[in-house]
């Protein structure tokens, strides 16, 4: 039976994965999320955070080990340590499997919608080492790292398992300014770039400590200049797998109109364009001026794409027609209920929309579904190994 000592601990059996990356277990008829835990697992765990109805817990002590739990792919994840690989722990074949479990949840409990699929890997690139872009803080003692999970503390060892062999080399002993913000890229052409970032009353002062302000990203044959604190994909395949996706499930049609919508750097809009021809037209609005000029620079030879610096509402609303096609890369909290009214109202018979969090992705499914959409394909990529994260990519017609 599940007790609670003096210390704050519980012995717990965990259950079902939960978005965010607990077990869902229950302590006298109170919701427990525990943290670093596996399904079917009996360990010894410490509450957290107190939420009245359910409590945040994670594990001190695993009792009864799943099979699938396995020596950390991370030195410095875990409970006590960097926030920054929470399944670590976990088998890469059975992360995956209990990420498409919850994204299965998610979509029926508020997209409406039944889905049965693999989290499928993103390429062969394997679950360590195959991230390009990260950003560390600096703390009191002028050294950079890793935040631990929602606290303000730093973990100052920066072997974090995502990173390739040598990305953050040198950086740790270096004397960087109290409350500096370091933006590290090593791009296609295997170059490192960092710079730093740091507030200044009401400024931001960057300086660049190596290499440039922009790095070099390729898909296909089109090259992009990327400002170091812009958006692009941080797993070094994902541009690619994401755009080839997008030129399968868009089809527009020679001549036709496309949105590309939340469209950073242009890589979808880059597809697109290529797909209508020079009698079509492609609108791609983001709402950062770095990414946007990214994109006006790599497709200024696509003179059908135009590019805007706009948020995505007041775009849509000032557009006298309708497209074809629209594809969606939204932040973290979705696209959400006025975008996808726009889209709706304009009668846009086809949509990609594309999510990396499954409870914002599942709402937004939901939404669509409500308007008359259809979901015609899923696919969920582990797109972010050793975290709970995914990426998620749903073909919608009406």
């Amino acid at each position: 039976m599940n007790h609670e000592n003096a210390c704050g601990e519980l012995t717990l059996v965990t259950g079902a994965p939960a978005n965010g990356g607990s077990c869902i277990a229950h302590h006298e008829g109170r919701v427990v999320f525990v943290r670093y835990a596996l399904p079917g697992e009996r360990v010894r765990a410490r509450v957290t955070a107190d939420r009245g109805s359910y409590w945040h817990a994670e594990v001190v002590e695993v009792l009864e080990p799943s099979a699938d739990r396995t020596d950390s792919l991370c030195p410095i994840a875990g409970a006590g340590g960097a926030g920054c690989c929470d399944l670590a722990f976990v088998a890469p074949a059975a992360a995956r499997d209990l990420k498409a479990q919850v994204v299965a949840n998610q979509l029926d409990r508020l997209g409406g919608h039944s889905w049965s699929g693999p989290a499928e890997p993103l390429s062969d690139a394997g679950s360590t080492g195959w991230r390009t872009r990260v950003r560390l803080d600096v703390g009191s003692d002028r050294r950079p790292g890793f935040h631990r999970y929602h606290s303000d503390e730093l973990v100052t060892d920066l072997r974090c398992g995502q990173l390739p062999s040598g990305m953050l080399e040198g950086l740790s002993g270096a004397d960087w300014p109290v409350g500096a913000h370091l933006h590290v890229v090593v791009d296609d052409d295997g170059e490192r770039h960092v710079l730093r970032t740091l507030r200044q009353g009401k400024r931001t002062v960057s300086k660049v400590t190596e290499g440039n302000y922009h790095a070099v990203q390729r898909v296909g044959a089109r090259s992009w200049r990327v400002p170091v604190t812009a958006f692009w994909q941080s797993h070094r395949d994902g541009a690619r797998v994401y755009s080839e996706l997008v030129a399968d499930w868009a089809q527009p049609a020679s001549g036709a109109t496309a949105w590309d919508l939340y469209g950073g750097a242009g890589v979808f809009a880059a597809v697109l364009g290529a797909a209508v021809g020079e009698s079509g037209r492609v609108l791609s609005v983001d709402t950062a001026r770095g990414a946007s000029g990214a994109a006006r620079a790599a497709l200024a030879d696509l003179p059908q794409v135009e590019v805007v610096t706009e948020s995505v509402r007041r775009a849509l609303a000032g557009q006298a027609e309708s497209a074809g096609v629209a594809v969606l890369d939204p932040p973290r909290t979705g696209a959400g209920r006025e975008v996808i009214d726009l889209l709706a109202a304009a009668d846009v018979p086809r949509v990609v929309h594309i999510g990396c969090e499954a409870a914002s992705f599942a709402r937004d499914i939901g939404l669509y579904r409500e308007r008359g959409y259809v979901v015609e394909q899923i696919r969920v990529f582990d797109a972010f190994p050793l975290t709970h994260h995914v990426e998620c990519v749903a073909l919608l017609t009406r």
